[in-house]
């Protein structure tokens, strides 16, 4: 794949009926409700994530182009179509209110100082973080029998792994420059694996329950339970050998290698995944 190439016409917000939504099917599922709503905010918040990218790749003209002219604009739309559909199916819900809180907490964790060493670590980083959305919105659709939803969230999936494509291919150009051996790669993937749970996921539950459910915000382990019960309907519906598969990519091992050490590197990644 040639991330430079002309990318065919995207889906837009217009392409999902939110008229054709069966109300019925997940009106009552609170356990929904907080993953499409979690949802919403994080990608809502991408553009400061962007923008600390875009900073720290100046220089290169296409990363930065595709960054902000691709990755940034589908990131938001995601936003965009996860906010209208929780709007829809649960309209007492203040999205915007919860939103503002999480985005005055949030943007204290977007700093480019927390960003990898180096150009071609912090893009291992970034294909993690796309395989863990990917993984994430693929077992969204199929968590649910809500037909928008299934369809929205499969589109979603499309994307991310489409980023994690562009970003495996700027990744390989920048190991080539920087020299960075396996070891070092395999350093951030397996960190940035650990922190797939994060800080992010744990600030987005916190503000949507802070105005779903006051009563529920001021009880630490309810909140905690709550995003247990989040994990698990991810972890029953994911396929973690694809998972494994794509955060391994980036190790690029030979196959004589990758015999020898792939059992206990995919013990490891499914142990960190499945936990």
């Amino acid at each position: 794949m040639n991330p430079s190439r002309q990318e065919k016409k995207h889906w837009t917000i217009d392409d999902i009926d939110l008229d054709r939504i069966d109300r019925e099917r997940v009106r009552q599922d609170e356990d929904l409700f907080y993953l499409v709503a979690c949802a919403s905010f994080v990608e809502s918040g991408s553009d400061l994530y962007t923008h600390n990218l875009v900073e720290f790749y100046k220089g290169d003209a296409e990363v930065e182009t595709w960054l902000r002219e691709q990755w940034e604009q589908e990131e938001l739309q995601h936003g965009a179509a996860l906010r209208a559909y929780v709007e829809h199916v649960w309209p007492e819900f203040d999205w915007q209110r919860a939103y503002q809180g999480f985005l005055d907490e949030y943007s204290q964790y977007c700093k480019v100082e927390l960003l990898e060493p180096t150009r071609a670590q912090e893009l291992a980083a970034r294909c993690v973080v796309e395989t863990g959305t990917s993984t994430y919105y693929r077992a969204l659709a199929r968590a649910t029998d809500e037909p928008v939803l299934k369809h929205l969230a499969g589109l979603i999936a499309n994307d991310e792994v489409n980023h994690y494509k562009h970003f495996y291919q700027y990744f390989r150009r920048y190991r080539r420059q920087e020299n960075i051996g396996r070891s070092r790669v395999f350093g951030t993937l397996s960190r940035r694996t650990l922190e797939l749970k994060s800080e992010d996921a744990d600030c987005a539950i916190r503000h949507v329950v802070m105005v779903h459910k006051p009563e529920l915000a001021a009880d630490p382990a309810r909140v905690k339970e709550l995003a247990s019960r989040m994990s698990r309907t991810v972890r029953v519906n994911l396929k973690p050998e694809t998972t494994i598969k794509m955060i391994m990519r980036p190790l690029e091992l030979p196959v004589a290698l990758q015999t020898l050490i792939e059992f206990p590197l995919r013990q490891f990644m499914q142990h960190v995944l499945l936990r």
